[in-house]
Formats: structure tokens, C-alpha cells, sequence
């Protein structure tokens, strides 16, 4: 059974090399991909993921915001989160530890976020 990955990330360039990349790496991945929070929600009202993959710096609506929504949500809140941004700052970091599984750094090896993901959906499983 293929393990559903969400990415949701304002830029939709992430999302596509996200998803090729991803894809190409394990072929029992399917990448979902939304470009809004809106998006995101509108998705998980239909297919819940094992993984979400999260950018923290979108237009609207922010990953933190999104989080929030999902942690109160009993249908979505034991989704695991990674958090993937450009932020670098102890304080994003530390939050996003805290509040996901991991927190990445863009940019990122394609191997590695991979690795850490795996890493994720094996202790869940």
C-alpha cells in the first residue's frame, strides 16, 4: 500500500520537485500536493496522509497556523508534520521541533529528507 506524503508549500516549483524527487526515490510514495492552506484542508477533508510536509512561510494562512488546525482536529491531529523552511533562527527551529516530528531546512538533500521521513513513517507504523 503506498504511503501518502502531503506537501504544502506556497511555491508550487517545491511542490513539483518535491514530488518527482520523491516519487522517483520510493515508488510506494504518493505525493499530494497543495499550494495553500486552504488547499491542504480541502485535501484532508477527502484522503488523510501518513506525512505532511509543511512550509512554515506561506501568503494568508502560515504553517503555524495550520498546525494549530490540525493538532485540534481529532480526524487530523496523530498526523505526523515536518516542517520544511527557509527560516534558519533558533526560534523557528526549536518550534518546529516541538510542535512536528522534524524540521528541515531548505534547502535540503532530496536523500536525506527522504531518510528522515522514512525514519518518521517506521516509528508510526
Amino acid at each position: 500500500m503506498k504511503k501518502k506524503i502531503m506537501v504544502v508549500d506556497d511555491d508550487p516549483e517545491n511542490n513539483i520537485s518535491l514530488k518527482a524527487g520523491l516519487e522517483e526515490m520510493d515508488p510506494e510514495y504518493e505525493v499530494l500536493c497543495a499550494d495553500s492552506a486552504k488547499q491542504c484542508f480541502e485535501i484532508l477533508d477527502d484522503q488523510i496522509p501518513n506525512l505532511i510536509l509543511l512550509d512554515i512561510m506561506m501568503p494568508e494562512v502560515s504553517g503555524w497556523e495550520v498546525i494549530k488546525k490540525l493538532k485540534k482536529s481529532t480526524k487530523w491531529k496523530d498526523i505526523p508534520i515536518v516542517f520544511l523552511s527557509a527560516r534558519s533562527d533558533s526560534v523557528a527551529k526549536g518550534a518546529g521541533e516541538f510542535l512536528g516530528e522534524d524540521y528541515i531546512e531548505k534547502p535540503y538533500e532530496i536523500a536525506d529528507l527522504k531518510r528522515r521521513i522514512d525514519k518518521i513513517l517506521c516509528k508510526i507504523s
